[in-house]
């Protein structure tokens, strides 16, 4: 709103740097309400966390800025209405270096060239060095990067620049000479395509964690309720023993006292033992007899609904995991919406996906699978050795590959154990091809597989006729039979 009210109207005058410092600056002139000249300056400072834009007046006065800092936290203060300063360095200025003789007389210090000279990094210089194949820095050598250096500043608006892109954790670029260019070099061009690609990646990244986020929230709360499970089903481990004090004091009633007792020791004709029993001396022996068998067919009927209970929370757990491994092995928006819209349509996630939903819409367009054979989907491929083999992205893909796309005669594979990709090898005959195909592919599905980083995976196959799926299964979700099993390590194959 700031930059609306006093740059709209204006025009660009100049656009300028300051020697090789990361700092832009942009002036801007036109004319007031009563035709007068005036000019503002917006200052872009590039400097990692302490990035800021800074809006001044004719005078340098700061009018406003992005970021607020006070003198106490900074040597220069950036608030409304004071005066802006230029940062202060005491590196050189390499701009400044006419030919090699000063640049080699400011660098006899001995002190790296990076904490010399402004505008050049410690990155930069490794990359020069290394394009340059130089692991000495001698005089000679050092000529040859500042002719190098020089060659980069000199060509930045020509076409004689290109790229280098070096493969570290930042996947950092920086310019190099060429001698011949086939197309035209775009700086600009360029870093617009660099940026919106990452732009892209981070809302990737945001997108994919608040899902992954969402649903670990589920998988907590199915894992706190197996554990409760557990507990109970812990609790009816003791039901027989309850069940056998309520028929020894049945047996026995006519032998013993029809009063209230804390404890009555009798035979345990199942052992020929004696065994103690502790009452509840408020009853009578037969009540707690009663009371015996009670608290043994709560048990029992405890245990019966619980163990159905848990059968269904460990397939629930499975499903959530493979949802997970998707999420983990997803690499774009449009993979990632696609997993949303899946757990979407689940029940178990519905409350966390409505809400979801409300706050944030996503602009992907979400695909849809259907029992047409010929339906665009995008299965990973691989070619081996002749044979064709496509692996499934998602739990929806998975149904889709399996259950619909696949001839009968085709092979399947999947991890054992292990939530993973399913993956269809495609045959041109019935003839089931050789081991080595198939030990190939089986190590190409452990590695699209939650235990790609195992050294031993089990690969379970069978032709994709033995491949069935459950009324009411969750998507991915498949029995199997006639399958064999190969161990396998994980390999990635293209």
């Amino acid at each position: 709103m700031v930059l609306r009210k006093h740059l709209l109207g204006l025009h660009i005058k100049a656009i300028t740097t300051s020697q090789l410092e990361r700092l832009v600056i942009i002036d801007f002139e036109g004319f007031d309400d009563v035709d007068d000249i005036i000019s503002k300056r917006l200052i872009i400072e590039l400097m990692g966390k302490h990035c800021n834009i800074i809006l001044l007046d004719e005078q340098n006065i700061i009018i406003d800025s992005l970021r607020h800092i006070n003198s106490e936290n900074s040597t220069r203060a950036i608030v409304p209405h004071s005066k802006y300063t230029y940062p202060t360095t005491t590196k050189a200025n390499f701009l400044d270096c006419l030919d090699f003789n000063s640049f080699y007389e400011k660098i006899s210090c001995g002190s790296p060239i990076y904490e010399v000279f402004n505008g050049i990094s410690k990155s930069f210089l490794d990359a020069s060095l290394l394009h340059l194949g130089i692991t000495n820095l001698d005089k000679s050598n050092l000529e040859k990067l500042y002719n190098y250096l020089q060659e980069i500043i000199n060509n930045t608006d020509s076409n004689l620049l290109d790229f280098q892109i070096v493969e570290n954790k930042k996947k950092d670029y920086f310019l190099k000479p060429v001698k011949v260019t086939s197309t035209p070099f775009h700086l600009n061009f360029f870093l617009d395509d660099f940026y919106t690609k990452k732009e892209n990646l981070e809302d990737f990244k945001i997108y994919r964690d608040s899902i992954l986020k969402m649903i670990l929230e589920v998988l907590n709360k199915y894992k706190k309720r197996l554990y409760n499970m557990e507990e109970k089903l812990q609790s009816c481990e003791d039901m027989e023993k309850y069940q056998l004090y309520g028929e020894l004091i049945t047996a026995n009633l006519y032998q013993i006292p029809n009063e209230n007792l804390k404890e009555i020791t009798l035979d345990n004709y199942y052992t020929n033992e004696k065994i103690t029993i502790a009452l509840d001396n408020r009853y009578l022996p037969s009540i707690n007899a009663k009371k015996f068998f009670k608290k043994y067919h709560k048990l029992k009927n405890t245990l019966e609904v619980v163990s159905t209970q848990k059968a269904e929370t460990l397939n629930e757990l499975n499903y959530i995991e493979s949802i997970i491994y998707e999420l983990e092995a997803s690499s774009c928006l449009e993979e990632v919406s696609e997993i949303f819209e899946e757990i979407s349509e689940n029940v178990i996630f519905k409350e966390k996906t409505d809400n979801y939903k409300k706050k944030q819409k996503t602009k992907v367009k979400k695909s849809s699978l259907t029992k047409n054979k010929n339906v665009s989907f995008n299965p990973l491929k691989y070619t081996i050795d002749g044979y064709t083999l496509l692996v499934g992205k998602n739990n929806k893909e998975n149904d889709y590959l399996t259950l619909k796309y696949a001839k009968k005669t085709d092979i399947w594979f999947h991890t054992k154990d292990f939530p993973g990709s399913h993956a269809i090898l495609q045959l041109t005959s019935e003839k089931l091809p050789e081991n080595n195909i198939l030990l190939k592919c089986a190590e190409i599905v452990a590695f699209h597989s939650k235990a790609k980083n195992s050294s031993n995976v089990a690969v379970d196959f069978c032709e994709v006729k033995y491949v069935k799926k459950p009324n009411g299964a969750k998507p991915g979700m498949v029995i199997y039979s006639h399958n064999n099993t190969l161990y396998v390590t994980p390999k990635h194959r293209i």
